[in-house]
């Protein structure tokens, strides 16, 4: 399909438009805390521009799009799992069942699956000490050209030499634990779409650890999808990072986003993100 056939065929999906938070310009280097700063420290300095972006339905160019292609996928996954907040369960059911669904998507020699999240949305989550894991409401990117390779490093320091001399991804994959999904859904990028000046690194501050992310930088040729009505049969696909350069899409932004065709009283979204390190042989 020519580059005009693919405008012509995205700008005929079904869309709607819904505020994304991308980063403002900043002088100082953006960073977040995952845990309560030190005093006088606020927990992010990231300062946000607010875009107003079209947002287009996914499933009718699901067939046609892929990690490779364009950093996300939409695949049909019906899981065993019966409670999703039991991370014992999720370890010895779900995990399984991603790794044997990453590897058929991406044709890995071998899957990692390195941790889990959960997420649940509450109205009033900054008020109490222990709530849920909310949705991420800016665009980003969880993994960069310097921290995806380090998570190898980090997470399999005796084998990394030899797995890094291979080609390694970082996949994401994330499903709704209830549906179908109509409270703050996931909104994908075409990696293809982005420009690598679009990306400003940023830290993730652990309590023992510095992560890096990509913060992303408006740019009006980005192309956004989602699901509309995301069942809990389906799954998203997401790529991070891949080492191998020559491949179109690399990094894939994303964001949740409010989609104004919600009703009020929608379901507050409850989602589940399986993180992976996906290693080929060289």
């Amino acid at each position: 399909m020519t580059l005009q056939e693919q405008l012509d065929v995205f700008s005929n999906l079904s869309s709607v438009v819904a505020d994304m938070n991308y980063l403002a310009p900043m002088t100082e280097r953006p960073r977040n805390y995952t845990f309560d700063p030190p005093r006088g420290v606020p927990r992010s300095n990231v300062e946000n521009e607010v875009r107003a972006v079209a947002i287009h339905d996914a499933r009718p160019v699901a067939g046609s799009v892929s990690l490779d292609a364009n950093g996300f996928a939409l695949v049909e996954h019906r899981s065993a799992v019966r409670d999703f907040f039991d991370d014992e369960e999720i370890r010895r059911v779900y995990y399984p069942e991603v790794e044997r669904l990453v590897r058929e998507a991406t044709g890995a020699d071998r899957v990692h699956i390195f941790d889990h999240t959960t997420r649940r949305r509450v109205s009033d989550a900054e008020a109490q000490a222990d709530a849920p894991r909310q949705p991420v409401r800016r665009v980003h990117i969880d993994h960069t050209a310097r921290s995806g390779p380090q998570r190898v490093r980090d997470l399999l320091p005796d084998e990394a030499d030899e797995l890094l001399k291979g080609r390694v991804q970082v996949v994401n994959l994330w499903r709704p634990i209830k549906g179908p999904l109509l409270d703050s859904p996931l909104a994908v990028c075409d990696a293809t779409t982005i420009s690598f000046d679009d990306l400003v690194p940023s830290d993730l501050v652990y309590p023992h650890r510095v992560g890096e992310t990509y913060s992303v930088k408006f740019n009006p040729a980005h192309r956004w999808y989602y699901v509309p009505r995301m069942r809990t049969d389906e799954a998203l696909l997401l790529k991070c990072c891949d080492t191998l350069e020559g491949v179109p899409a690399r990094y894939t932004p994303h964001s949740a986003f409010t989609d104004p065709t919600a009703p009020a009283d929608a379901q507050p979204r409850e989602s589940i993100e399986v993180r992976t390190l996906v290693f080929h042989r060289s």
